[in-house]
């Protein structure tokens, strides 16, 4: 393992740990007391179950959500592995691995709790409760497709043509070509000769 990617293997983890263990103190402070106002009629943190996807989407859908985010997870892995080399794309390798935190500190909820711990509440616009986890994958996902339109160009994406590209068929009797062209323009030669040698027989009989 190289050591750019023990970075972001350092970084995934400790992104993971931050998403459990701030769910954690939720689970056990949080929940049983009174929220935490940390702006006035703006921010606070208030505890709160989430059986479905990301702000309560596809409520119920437990089962579902498991085996979505574990074939998403291997999609992303496999594509953070095929991202190239440099400087230029270790900005995107960073943002896929907040992506693969994100969805992996939902789906340790959703595997052990059969539910998702929510606690950030913007309470001024009223928007669904979020965590930790849940900011990871949003905001990197809009970091990635901004970075998407105005930062790569389309040749720098050459890469996923040559992941999907398949490879050119050669065909097996190449030999057998090689031979039956050889027997071919021997042939040829054969008949040329041939035409010759009458071309000169009937010349010999009219000099006759």
């Amino acid at each position: 393992m190289k050591k750019v990617q023990i970075k972001h293997l350092l970084l995934f983890i400790l992104l993971v740990a931050i998403d459990q263990v701030s769910k954690y103190w939720v689970r056990t402070v949080l929940a049983v007391r009174e929220p935490v106002v940390i702006i006035p009629k703006v921010l606070k943190l208030e505890y709160h179950t989430n059986d479905g996807a990301v702000w309560g989407l596809m409520g119920g859908k437990v089962l579902f959500l498991k085996i979505f985010t574990f074939v998403v997870l291997i999609l992303i892995a496999f594509f953070y592995l095929k991202v190239p080399k440099g400087k230029k794309f270790n900005v995107l390798k960073v943002l896929l691995v907040f992506i693969m935190a994100g969805a992996v500190g939902n789906l340790i909820d959703r595997v052990y709790l059969n539910y998702v711990v929510d606690f950030i509440y913007f309470e001024l616009i009223n928007f669904p409760l979020f965590n930790f986890a849940d900011s990871c994958l949003t905001i990197s996902s809009i970091l990635l497709l901004i970075l998407a339109l105005f930062y790569f160009k389309d040749d720098d994406f050459a890469f996923l043509d040559q992941m999907f590209k398949r490879k050119a068929v050669t065909p097996k009797n190449n030999g057998d070509s090689i031979d039956a062209n050889k027997t071919n323009d021997e042939d040829d030669s054969e008949e040329a000769d041939k035409f010759g040698e009458t071309n000169e027989t009937d010349n010999d009989e009219d000099d006759e």
